[in-house]
This record gives structure tokens, C-alpha cells and sequence, in this order.
């Protein structure tokens, strides 16, 4: 059995949706590959929601739109995708590249928890 992944969502009429800024989608050949951020979220969580913000803001603040591919995912809605990536409390930031996890932050108190994650990655 394998595992299910994370996938880009999809708009209403089922295809693919864009990426911000027309950036390009992963490649065979691994080129122009973006880091995934996954958001992990409850939908009726005022914490998940809070997170969301700082998130928008940290990734509006330095014009990095385009340098991840972000991907929310409702813990409720995807229990198999949040037990994949051992996800215990919510809202959580986990980044995936190269098929790897790397980094994790659970329930972040602000912008600059996050900034310090995204560091690595940001412009």
C-alpha cells in the first residue's frame, strides 16, 4: 500500500490550480523544484487561523509568494495525510524538499517563530 501525498489543489473544474506568480511546477528531472510548505489546520481552530495570518504576513513581508508551494491541509478532512506526517497538535508548519521533512513548527506564537523556520528559504 503506499502512502497518499500531498498534492496541489485543484480548482472547481478539476484542474490544477495555478501556482502563484506563474512560478513552474515540479519537473521529472527535479528542476525548478519549490519547497513544499504544508499547513496543517483545523477548520474550526481560532489558533489555526491565527497561524494563518502570521503565515501570510511573513511570506507577504519579503515578497515570497513564489518561493514555496503552499499546501493547507484540514486535519479533519485528511486524518491519513496528518498521521502520515505525525501530526499531534494544530495548527502545524511542516516544509518538505526533496521529499524530506525539513522543518517543523507546532502551534508557532508569531511571525518571527515563523521567520526563523522559513529563514533557509526566504528571500
Amino acid at each position: 500500500m503506499t502512502a497518499p501525498t500531498a498534492r496541489r489543489p485543484r480548482s472547481e473544474n478539476g484542474a490544477k490550480a495555478p501556482l502563484a506568480n506563474g512560478a513552474k511546477a515540479r519537473t521529472t528531472n527535479g528542476a525548478n523544484v519549490r519547497p513544499r510548505l504544508v499547513f496543517f489546520h483545523a477548520r474550526n481552530s481560532g489558533r489555526s487561523r491565527r497561524v494563518e495570518g502570521y503565515l501570510s504576513q511573513v511570506l507577504q513581508r519579503r515578497r515570497n509568494h513564489d518561493s514555496f508551494e503552499l499546501l493547507q491541509v484540514d486535519v479533519e478532512e485528511h486524518a491519513d495525510l496528518a498521521e502520515r506526517f505525525r501530526i499531534e497538535d494544530v495548527p502545524t508548519i511542516v516544509v518538505v524538499e526533496d521529499k524530506r521533512v525539513r522543518g517543523r513548527l507546532v502551534t508557532p506564537r508569531g511571525c518571527r517563530e515563523i521567520e526563523q523556520l522559513l529563514a533557509p528559504w526566504l528571500r
